[in-house]
């Protein structure tokens, strides 16, 4: 996933050239969970375990880094502790739940589609909440991005929509769109691994709670999970969402942020989607027609339209290098 937040002033870092291909492998990283958990899904798991099992691996990968971040630090976890409550239970967890709950109905690739339509949900919020008006060409982006859903969820060929599926992915939108406005913060004083780390941590204690409880629907078995290639022991997929599409994909991020800065990292983050048709097709065999291919190359457009729209201060540069606490992965929260 993305930031809406702006890079601060600096000299364009040497880094920028090793910084491209981590960005991409992070949203390629995180493009992969959705195929996963689908097919978790069909086997029997519900998405409330597929998404329990993800955070959980994923928060004791980063447990060791997350501490290590905090060194002397503690008193910082106190002072953030409502910031980190939301961006663990609403910003990460909220968002990767019905993200997977919009694909156990939807293909992978539409439901992360529309789940990136985020910035735009950002752009209306800044409006309404702090009356920062958009640019003509981020309202531009928004028509672009509007159309391409429409077309993309064949509303025009009369196609049957699963509504349920919409609406989780909405969800999910919202969810990123609460994700990168809480990312955009540069008060905390939060190490981004910390952010990261601590936000996985509450969300897995939040998500284990709720499965106790039975607010949350917990069912999974260990029989072997069927994809297009054959099928695999459970525990691959298990493994393959927690370490590769999570924790490694937070990594990627974070290093990759630093080094291109995070507007230019923004729109590479957008290979997710691609990352996410991809392994939509390799795991499940999900191809979009012709129809919602177009609809989705339009949201995209709409997206990169909106966030070129976004100003840059004046004096800050496009190419920067972040300071430490405006670091932390910004970019799909499936998202992540």
């Amino acid at each position: 996933m993305s930031t809406v937040a702006n890079d601060v002033t600096s000299a364009v870092k040497p880094g920028v050239g090793l910084g491209l291909p981590l960005a991409i492998g992070a949203a390629f990283a995180f493009g992969m969970s959705g195929g996963w958990a689908r097919g978790l899904i069909d086997a029997g798991w519900t998405p409330g375990a597929a998404v329990t099992a993800r955070i959980c691996v994923a928060a004791l990968v980063l447990l060791i880094p997350t501490l290590i971040s905090l060194r002397g630090k503690w008193g910082l976890l106190r002072r953030n502790l409502g910031m980190i409550a939301a961006y663990g239970l609403l910003a990460v967890t909220a968002t990767q739940l019905f993200y997977f709950q919009a694909v156990a109905v939807m293909d992978v690739g539409i439901a992360l589609l529309i789940e990136y339509t985020a910035p735009v949900a950002v752009i209306l919020w800044l409006w309404i909440r702090r009356g920062e008006r958009p640019s003509r060409r981020s309202i531009l982006g928004a028509i672009i991005a509007f159309v391409g859903l429409v077309l993309m969820l064949d509303v025009v060929t009369g196609a049957e929509v699963n509504v349920a599926g919409v609406l989780w992915a909405l969800g999910a939108m919202v969810g990123a769109a609460t994700y990168f406005v809480l990312s955009a913060r540069a008060d905390t004083g939060l190490p981004p691994l910390a952010l990261a780390g601590s936000g996985l941590l509450l969300g897995a204690i939040g998500l284990i709670i709720a499965g106790a409880v039975g607010v949350l629907p917990i069912a999974w078995t260990t029989d072997d999970i069927a994809y297009r290639f054959g099928s695999v022991p459970w525990f691959v997929p298990v493994l393959a969402m927690g370490v590769l599409a999570t924790a490694l994909a937070y990594l990627l991020g974070i290093a990759s942020t630093r080094m291109l800065g995070s507007r230019l990292a923004s729109f590479v983050a957008l290979a997710e989607v691609v990352a996410a048709l991809l392994f939509g097709w390799l795991l499940l065999g999900q191809l979009p027609d012709l129809l919602q291919a177009l609809g989705g190359a339009l949201v995209l457009a709409g997206v990169i339209v909106v966030k070129l729209g976004e100003p840059v201060p004046e004096g800050k540069a496009e190419f920067v290098e972040p300071v430490p606490e405006e670091s932390a992965r910004r970019g799909s929260p499936h998202s992540l």
